[in-house]
């Protein structure tokens, strides 16, 4: 049986692609293909459907532009592409903390709703049921409620959060932890007695 030709190894990966989109930039149209509905559904998550589509295409375009100064060493560009994306919603938190603060009033997320997976409406409607969760949220730092976002909707590990907000592990560690309590303090529990095997990954 015969390898993959040369190149092709490194087509697979995210890194490659960036770098073969510096000869061929059609080629950028993978990453695409691989992340934007994951861009889109977590912008939609934090800004609502219009705002989110153009959040996303303005991730690519950004992406696209700025591709020569990428980390070839990383083979996985979704953490990039989800900094490149936070970066553009921060730019509208008045309208992201307009949308929490909706959410706290209403207790209905029209986003959750829109989706078809049981496993997403489940989860879902257990936090839409809680109106107090999205006040919570609207209530923390911009830097703590990112943080919290990327591991809980975008599902990054903590070393892909910092990669994407070009920060320490350690401080996503320290942001992620004081973003839990204060959820809980809000949520009306007591952060001292609730433990989170999370906190200890």
């Amino acid at each position: 049986m015969s390898g993959p030709p040369p190149g092709a190894a490194r087509d697979g990966d995210d890194a490659g692609v960036v770098a073969r989109s510096l000869e061929q930039p059609e080629v950028f149209a993978l990453l695409y293909d691989r992340y934007a509905a994951d861009i889109h559904r977590y912008a939609a998550r934090r800004l609502g459907d219009g705002a989110a589509d153009d959040i996303t295409a303005d991730t690519f375009l950004t992406a696209f532009r700025i591709r020569s100064r990428y980390d070839l060493t990383r083979a996985n560009a979704r953490p990039w592409l989800y900094g490149i994306a936070g970066n553009l919603i921060g730019k509208q938190r008045r309208t992201e903390v307009r949308a929490l603060k909706a959410l706290a009033r209403t207790g209905r997320d029209p986003v959750a709703a829109s989706w078809g997976d049981s496993w997403v409406e489940e989860a879902d409607s257990r936090i839409a049921a809680q109106g107090p969760l999205a006040g919570a949220l609207a209530a923390l730092s911009a830097g703590d409620r990112n943080v919290l976002l990327l591991v809980a909707w975008a599902d990054l590990t903590y070393q892909e959060v910092a990669e994407a907000l070009d920060i320490p592990v350690g401080t996503v560690r320290s942001r992620l932890n004081r973003a839990r309590r204060k959820v809980r303090s809000a949520l009306g529990a007591d952060p001292a007695f609730v433990h989170d095997a999370a906190e200890v990954a």
